[in-house]
């Protein structure tokens, strides 16, 4: 034994690297004990109930690759090994209920492993099995087989050994594997998948709104949201799939063996449920939202790397369209990056160059049919490409944090031309302006502040601004929010929840906040004409309005039978094609000034 236990300290006092370290080890118990099969199992650093094969002697590769990782539970005389931390031998194997089928397969008649020590606790185990039938291992195999453990454990755990082998494998806030071992996992499971004819797949997850609570909450808080969003990623997944944080709120999902696509979608769906719950944090409820791009290894033709970037391309295409949502990687995604990329770079340059304007919706009050304000909406007229859609540069402004520049600008110049609108109409007979508020702004300390200069400024009262915002706005950091609110409602400003009904619509949200008017979703605007259960919601939103004080605009309108069941249920004003689209600032003045009402069904 002694050459054999040399060789292995040789190997670990050379600063080998690890793998020539524990291929050393079995091929020393090998040559020991003569056994066609030997393999070396560590336990997983990030995840201690799962065995990892890190050296395998006398194997198939694509049986070796098959037991590459499984719970110890399930490991057969090495798991055993590990759980009892003693000498375990299994005669008789294949009808041995803690045997493991594919080494039955592959013609193993018996198996014996030793536990490994290191540090004072068992960190894996040392097996060798015989196909010889009558293969018997004596009291002195025993004996000799856990000495040249022990020995193999203090090789192991020699520190340069130690650090190597624990180097990146854990992160350290979410206990989840770090970015390395994903990445080592991801190109084992990648050479599996080709061996096998198995398909691999991998889910990148982006917390949507996260910033928002380290900047709000402090970054104590914000670990503390990390990590539980770890435990409930990890409780979306099998034990033998993987989940790491590749840093900061990135994580990334392993899928081993999805035979069918609808598989990956299926946790996909799992992930985005399990963190739209509230997440109880120091006394309140935190909500977030996620992004999820999916993608699947193609046998043969990715490596660790481009298989990681598909799904983050399709990552970024969920974004894009949206947020709270999944995408599954096509191939057409690579041109929409590039075309995204370049649109992010003539964004940064476009607040400079002056290349934005504002097109105005007109909001009518649906008795009179006249136009009692516009909702201002920011257009990016870029020099190549034209009117380039808010849907393509919003939420790259979102992303870059160009929307607080661009948010600003927006509010200054449409508050400057309602003022303008009007000191040209009765002092009776005031417009009002609607200008959106992204997440970012609202997050912004001197918003406030910065509202009260542009009134001031543009000589607008600041009861003819209402400023919107969605439900998902209101719902995180509720305390500031409601301070920072109430701050602007000093200003006289009215507040508006935009698209109600399609986020969390709770009436004790309602009830905090100083709201002034709800935005009907349009998704309930296009049933009151028809038969469809949204008919009767609209009607019940518009009385949870009265009852709470609140006035409601209905968006979306698109015909004129929309337009009296609306009146009829109480619902003041509306916006929408019906009336007219978005205008320009000139079109906006020839419908004040020169225009007749428009037509709603009953208006006076």
């Amino acid at each position: 034994m002694l050459e054999q236990v040399i060789a292995v300290q040789r190997a670990a006092v050379r600063r080998a690297s690890l793998q020539e370290v524990f291929d050393a080890v079995t091929a020393g118990a090998h040559v020991l004990l003569g056994d066609e099969v030997v393999g070396l199992r560590l336990l997983d650093r990030a995840d201690p109930g799962m065995l990892q094969v890190v050296s395998v002697h006398g194997l198939p590769e694509g049986v070796a690759w098959r037991l590459w990782r499984a719970p110890a539970n399930g490991s057969g005389a090495s798991g055993q090994a590990v759980m009892r931390d003693e000498v375990v031998v299994l005669d008789h194997y294949a009808e041995s209920r803690a045997g493991i089928r594919e080494l039955a397969e592959n013609g193993v008649c018996t198996a014996m492993a030793a536990p490994v020590r290191g540090g004072g606790e068992v960190i894996g185990s040392l097996v060798v099995a015989s196909r010889r039938p009558g293969r018997a291992y004596t009291a002195a195999d025993r004996g000799l087989l856990a000495a040249f453990a022990e020995h193999v454990g203090v090789a192991i755990t020699d520190a340069q050994a130690v650090d190597g082998l624990e180097q990146g494998f854990r992160d350290p806030l979410t206990g989840l594997a770090s970015r390395a071992l994903f990445n080592d996992r991801l190109a084992h499971a990648l050479a599996c998948a080709e061996r096998d004819q198995m398909r691999t797949s991998v889910l990148t997850v982006d917390l949507d709104r996260f910033q928002s609570v380290n900047d709000s909450l402090g970054h104590a808080v914000g670990d503390l949201l990390l990590a539980a969003v770890g435990e409930r990623l990890a409780s979306c997944v099998r034990t033998t799939d993987t989940v790491a944080r590749l840093g900061a709120d990135e994580f990334a999902m392993l899928l081993h063996d999805v035979e069918l696509r609808d598989r990956a979608v299926a946790v996909a769906g799992r992930v985005l449920q399990a963190l739209r719950e509230p997440f109880p944090i120091n006394g309140r409820d935190i909500f977030i939202n996620a992004s999820i791009g999916v993608a699947f290894g193609v046998v043969g033709h990715q490596d660790a790397e481009t298989l990681l970037q598909y799904a983050d391309l399709a990552l970024h295409t969920a974004k894009k369209n949206g947020k709270g949502r999944y995408e599954v990687f096509e191939p057409v995604m690579h041109a929409a990056l590039k075309k995204g990329t370049d649109l992010a770079s003539d964004l940064r340059v476009a607040v400079d160059r002056d290349e934005f304007i504002l097109l105005y919706q007109p909001i009518v009050d649906l008795r009179s049919g006249l136009v009692s304000g516009f909702e201002a909406l920011v257009r990016w007229m870029h020099p190549q490409l034209g009117m380039v859609p808010p849907l393509d540069f919003i939420p790259l402004a979102e992303e870059t944090g160009l929307i607080v520049p661009i948010g600003t600008w927006v509010l200054r110049e449409a508050c400057r031309q309602a003022a303008e609108w009007n000191r040209r109409r009765p002092a009776n007979e005031p417009l009002s302006i609607s200008v959106n508020l992204s997440a970012r702004q609202l997050q912004q300390p001197d918003l406030p502040q910065l509202v009260a200069e542009v009134l001031a400024s543009t000589g607008l009262a600041g009861s003819c601004l209402t400023l919107e915002l969605t439900e998902s706005l209101l719902i995180n950091d509720i305390d500031i929010t409601v301070a920072r609110l109430k701050t602007l409602k000093a200003l006289n400003v009215r507040l508006a929840i935009d698209d109600f009904g399609t986020g969390y619509s709770s009436l004790a949200y309602l009830r905090q906040f100083p709201i002034d008017i709800l935005k009907i979703d349009k998704l309930f605007v296009d049933a009151v004409a028809t038969e469809a259960p949204e008919a009767s919601l609209t009607g019940a939103i518009v009385h949870l309005a009265r009852t709470l004080h609140l006035s409601t605009v209905a968006e979306g309108i698109e015909s004129f039978d929309q337009c009296g069941p609306l009146r009829d249920s109480g619902c003041q004003l509306g916006q929408g094609y019906y009336f007219a689209k978005p205008l320009t600032g000139t079109d906006a003045e020839v419908l004040l000034f020169t225009s007749t009402p428009a037509t709603t069904p009953g208006a006076a």
